[in-house]
């Protein structure tokens, strides 16, 4: 079990301004430096044996000025631990662990989709058979060079999400139907150049990408995740390491948009 670095005296002061809130807690603060700077130029006076009033006055004025800093740095500390403590809170809730892109939860929170928008779903091909012939570290290893390769490859704008298992997910708002395409291939190419270095050994995958253009008819994120994972299906069954989605017809505007060619839809 890991030893906690922390000060004993430190915890309890950060239990107390968690308990207390920071505006009662600096009011604490003042007050006890007011209270031991009173009582440190009380014992001053009493060591000189006078009570003259101008020195009681310079020594808690002294004793204040030696004690703001002191107490103010554990606060400055104190805040910081506690930033610290929340911006890492944040990053695990919303970040995979493994591959360190955003996680499936907060992919689904955070998009904010309008036209023209497009979605990515990504699988790597015979991932399986990567975990079995050369372990799980090596396949986690491989995952984490497929986010970074994907990610290398997008705007800042654009969002990436580990979807589930070997899959990652991908929304590139402002994208038409054939940039989304573009920015498929561009992964594909990248992911298929990929090698990772595993105990003397060699190891590369390709991914297959189902693409989801933005349709007016597709009431919510989950309808352009099914067609993404439709057209996912699709790029699997024509032999992997392909980008596969739904036709295109143009619209009024010129813009390409996808027909849905399936029987009884």
């Amino acid at each position: 079990m890991p030893v906690d670095p922390t000060p004993g005296w430190f915890r309890w002061l950060t239990r107390f301004v968690l308990r207390q809130g920071m505006l009662r807690a600096a009011l604490w603060l003042t007050l006890a430096v007011s209270v031991l700077a009173v009582a440190i130029a009380e014992l001053v006076i009493t060591l000189i044996g006078r009570g003259d009033r101008a020195i009681a006055a310079a020594s808690a004025s002294i004793c204040s000025l030696l004690l703001t800093p002191l107490f103010g740095s554990v606060m400055l500390r104190l805040v910081f631990e506690l930033e610290q403590a929340r911006q890492q809170l944040t990053v695990l809730a919303t970040h995979d662990d493994l591959t360190g892109v955003h996680n499936r939860r907060h992919f689904m929170t955070v998009v904010d989709y309008s036209t023209p928008a497009a979605l990515l779903l990504i699988d790597a091909d015979h991932f399986k058979r990567v975990n079995d012939t050369h372990g799980h570290l090596c396949g986690d290893e491989l995952l984490r060079q497929i986010a970074r390769a994907t990610g290398a490859s997008l705007r800042q704008a654009d969002v990436l999400a580990r979807f589930g298992g070997e899959e990652l997910i991908v929304f590139l708002p402002h994208t038409d139907p054939l940039g989304a395409l573009d920015v498929a291939e561009r992964i594909r190419e990248q992911v298929q150049g990929l090698r990772v270095a595993w105990q003397g050994q060699t190891v590369g995958t390709t991914v297959s990408i189902g693409v989801a253009p933005l349709r007016a008819e597709l009431p919510s994120l989950d309808w352009m995740i099914h067609e993404a994972d439709t057209a996912l299906y699709a790029a699997k069954a024509d032999g992997r390491n392909c980008v596969r989605t739904l036709p295109f017809e143009p619209n009024r505007n010129g813009d390409a948009f996808p027909v849905d060619t399936r029987s009884g839809e």
